[in-house]
């Protein structure tokens, strides 16, 4: 508490205030003073607010500063019953009431000063609705909503412009740059003229060339309005491919259906867009307006700051609580005989949930529905435009992905075959080149042997011999082997077949079994997240539906609260007024003569006396002044000349010291002496 009185001292003592105080004349001060001193603030930060509070009943003073501190967001500490002792000690000017108000107004001065401003302008001006029955009235409401809606705009484009960090200087700079450049601009303009004046014909040349730019751009514009033509020309098949599909699918449905059917669908149609007209859309309509209306009213309202939002933060806790509490006291108080009652009401409220629930489940499905369907039709009209057929029906996509996939396997199976078959090769060709490096190690070393013995040649003879006889043997092996080999070929493939179906037999079972467990398992899953969806659905509806409830309830117990507090504080005032008349009465009914002393009356009457007695001798006063004023303007006039003869006998002295001074005539005996 020191502290805060000594912040608000040397506050006070500061620039514009200047009061001079300190820590015991500050605390000495009386209850009007401090109304004054609160005043004054207030008035520093809203002119319209420095006022002397002498000159306006106490009454006035206390709805002006209330009204102005509710303005700026000022919240003052406590519950219900501290905010009317807050206004009681407004009122009455206590200390305990102003010194944190003073706190917080010298703290945030400038922020405040914005803030009333902004009030000047912002805060709306409630119209009856009666009224606004007036076209006049409603015009110029509507002017004065535009008019603060053009301020709100604005106000925040000069927020804009002082965070932007823009100056006049640097503006100034630019508009200079700007000329500086239009100047060079105009001289290139001039010496492009120039040299464009030395040849022939140029008149004639500039005109082809401006009729040459008017073209190009004249193509611009065709082309632009080509593009344009084309995308409506695209749109409108599309649409006209939409219509048809629509038309196809109504006389499908037409030639299938009944008369019953059809009827029973337009009546389920027309219930449904019946519900949706009269129930849910009027619904979603004033909730709307009613979201815009606290919208509006949020952004008419000045900024808040962070303390702002904590202190309406802990309001709506306490707020919260009390309605938890209220509720418990509800739940005491509770009465067997309407259970039945409440039964009901909880019955048809989860009824009409869930029946808002499912009509927007319905909605959303169409929705979804209409979606796919523009979707569709996309897609086959790009397929139609890509592959000029048709689209596949469901059972011949199947049996094109069925041969698909029998390709895709057979096709699997030979890239393994090709797989091996290209390792095996290069394990051969290894080998093969191996075995032909040792074989031309030793056929170097075999001819170098032959060179030794002088047999040259002898080994190559052999060999083309030896290679001759067994390629004539190799190939009549050949021929005799070949059917044979094809044979068992056959047999081996037959046995490796048989031998993989029926190894493959007990895994294509299980794999079926398996197909079939998924199958189900998916269909199961599916369900569920059906129920899943529709449970999650019902419980937000429920949950934004209580949300609303309380968002409204928590408005409605905010404006009662207001209004409350409005109307305590004016009882208040009331009652003290009352009192003071009783007080007055009594004191001027009593046979006491001391209290009646005491009365208002008999002081006011006592003060006229007194000063009707001294406005009596200042009157017999001034009688005798304007009796007396001849004969004393006479005698000022005779001490004037008097004044300004013993003035002028001091100048006379004067001159005759400074004569004296340079020397001295003296007589004696009938003669005159000069002593210097």
């Amino acid at each position: 508490m020191g502290d805060q009185i000594q912040f608000i001292v040397e506050k006070l003592n500061q620039e514009p205030f200047r009061k001079n105080y300190n820590l015991i004349s500050f605390d000495s001060l009386e209850s009007l003073q401090l109304l004054q001193l609160l005043s004054d603030v207030l008035g520093e930060i809203d002119p319209k607010h420095a006022v002397d509070i002498r000159e306006e009943l106490p009454e006035q003073t206390a709805k002006r500063m209330l009204n102005l501190l509710g303005i700026l967001k000022y919240k003052p500490p406590g519950t219900v019953s501290d905010l009317s002792a807050f206004r009681q000690g407004l009122v009455t000017g206590s200390k305990a009431v102003i010194h944190p108000v003073l706190h917080w107004l010298l703290q945030r001065t400038n922020e405040l000063k914005t803030r009333a401003y902004l009030a000047r302008f912002l805060v709306k001006l409630e119209v009856p609705a009666e009224f606004l029955q007036d076209d006049t009235v409603a015009d110029f409401n509507k002017q004065y909503e535009e008019l603060m809606e053009a301020f709100k705009n604005l106000h925040k484009e000069h927020e804009q412009l002082k965070i932007s960090g823009l100056s006049t200087a640097e503006i100034r700079r630019d508009i200079s740059a700007m000329e500086e450049e239009k100047n060079q601009l105009a001289k290139r303009v001039e010496r492009l003229k120039k040299r464009v004046e030395t040849v022939q014909n140029h008149q004639r040349m500039l005109e082809i060339a401006r009729q040459l730019r008017l073209e190009k751009e004249r193509e611009e514009s065709l082309a632009q309005q080509k593009q344009e033509q084309k995308s409506q020309l695209f749109h409108a098949e599309q649409r006209l491919q939409r219509a048809q599909v629509q038309l196809k699918e109504m006389q499908h449905v037409v030639a299938d259906s009944k008369p019953e059917s059809l009827m029973k669908k337009l009546e389920e149609e027309i219930n449904f867009n019946s519900y949706l007209v009269t129930e849910k859309i009027p619904g979603e309509v004033e909730s709307k307006k009613t979201s815009v209306y606290y919208l509006e009213k949020v952004v008419a309202e000045p900024a808040m700051t962070q303390a702002d939002l904590t202190a309406l933060q802990s309001e709506l806790d306490e707020v919260n609580a009390q309605m938890n509490q209220l509720i418990e006291k509800r739940m005491i108080t509770y009465e067997p005989t309407d259970s039945k009652f409440s039964m009901y009401r909880q019955q048809a409220s989860i009824i009409s949930r869930k029946k808002e629930a499912k009509a927007e489940e319905l909605q959303a499905a169409k929705e979804e529905l209409s979606s796919l369907e523009k979707l569709r039709e996309q897609k086959s009209s790009q397929a139609h435009g890509l592959e000029g057929s048709e689209v596949l029906t469901e059972d011949e996509f199947k049996q094109y992905v069925s041969k698909l996939r029998s390709k895709n396997t057979f096709y699997k199976k030979k890239r393994l075959e090709i797989a091996e078959i290209t390792a095996e090769y290069g394990i051969l060709q290894r080998t093969e080149e191996l075995l032909r490096q040792r074989h031309e190690a030793i056929q170097q070393q075999l001819q170098a042997i032959e060179e030794k013995k002088g047999i040259s040649g002898y080994s190559y003879t052999q060999e083309e011999l030896e290679r001759v006889s067994a390629v004539k043997s190799e190939m009549d092996e050949v021929k005799g082997q070949t059917l044979d080999n094809m044979s068992e070929m056959v047999k081996k493939l037959n046995a490796m077949v048989t031998e993989k179906k029926a190894s493959l037999a007990p895994v294509i079972k299980e794999l079926r079994q398996l197909r079939q467990n998924c199958q189900e398992l998916t269909q199961e899953r599916d369900e569920k997240k059906i129920q899943y969806d529709s449970c999650v659905a019902g419980l937000e509806t429920n949950r934004s539906a209580l949300e609303q409830e309380v968002k409204g309830l928590l408005e409605e117990s905010a404006q009662e609260e207001s209004n409350y507090r409005y109307i305590n504080c004016m009882k208040r005032n009331l009652e003290i007024q009352l009192q003071r008349a009783k007080e007055e009465m009594k004191a001027y009914m009593s046979p006491d003569p001391q209290e009646r002393r005491r009365a208002v009356r008999e002081q006011y009457t006592r003060i006229i006396l007194d000063q009707e007695n001294l406005g009596k001798k200042l009157r017999d006063k001034q009688k005798v002044v304007r009796e007396s004023h001849g004969s004393n303007m006479k005698q000022m006039k005779m001490w004037q000349d008097f004044e300004q003869l013993m003035e002028c006998k001091r100048d006379c002295f004067l001159k005759q010291q400074n004569q004296a001074a340079i020397g001295q005539i003296i007589q004696e005996g009938g003669k005159d002496r000069l002593v210097l």
